[in-house]
């Protein structure tokens, strides 16, 4: 049994959620761009800024389209988006970002879709930053339940091991417990949890925790999860 979480979706959404806009001064670490990258943008950037575009996160924009298409595909948001640790991002994070902020479906991200992923990724920075408490880059055990716990999810250790083993980046030396969740796997670890509670919420229909599925409702709450 689950216990009713008291994670309100709406509130969420306005402290970590999917408004556009921001200031790109607050994400300059997850960039992963080089000098040279940042000064060949000058030269390549010939299309004017959009109307009150924050000129510092036109200017990142432009270095992460590196064919100077004018949008960012999958790849070149992943060149661009690094961890704490300098590593890049995992790539079914960088596509579960895509799949949010991608709101024409046109399978890459214009500069209005960049600039909310930017926001975005500054707000949860703030979250993982927040939850750290040992500063160690990555967020471990106690630090991963505290997390769930402030979101309204009350997981039992059981799950709790589950997720840190499913999500915790691979032991660089190949043995021993791995890490912690590194920040790009821990917003990708957060949306899951969500999007399967509320999944679950929605066929709990008498609230006491408990539903009843046939294979097709189980699979696609499943498949449903990015």
């Amino acid at each position: 049994m689950y216990q009713q979480s008291s994670y309100n979706p709406q509130q969420q959404q306005n402290r970590y959620g999917y408004a556009s806009g921001g200031s790109a001064r607050s994400t300059q670490s997850t960039y992963g761009g080089s000098n040279a990258s940042r000064h060949s943008s000058q030269r390549y950037s010939s299309q004017a800024a959009p109307t009150s575009a924050d000129p510092q996160l036109w200017q990142y924009f432009n270095n992460v389209d590196t064919d100077r298409s004018g949008t960012i595909t999958v790849n070149e948001l992943q060149q661009a988006l690094v961890n704490g640790n300098w590593t890049k991002f995992d790539l079914d994070t960088v596509k579960m970002l895509m799949s949010i902020f991608d709101v024409d479906r046109s399978g890459t991200i214009s500069f209005n879709e960049f600039a909310g992923l930017w926001k975005y990724i500054s707000e949860w920075q703030s979250v993982f930053r927040h939850f750290d408490r040992d500063r160690s880059g990555s967020i471990e055990g106690p630090e991963l339940s505290e997390a769930l716990r402030s979101f309204g999810y009350h997981l039992s250790p059981n799950l709790l091991r589950m997720i840190e083993q499913k999500y915790a980046s691979a032991p660089e030396s190949g043995y021993g417990p791995p890490p912690g969740i590194t920040f790009d796997r821990f917003v990708r670890a957060c949306v899951v949890v969500k999007t399967l509670t509320e999944s679950f919420q929605r066929a709990d229909v008498s609230r006491n925790g408990w539903v009843q599925l046939n294979y097709e409702q189980f699979m696609s709450m499943v498949l449903s999860a990015p």
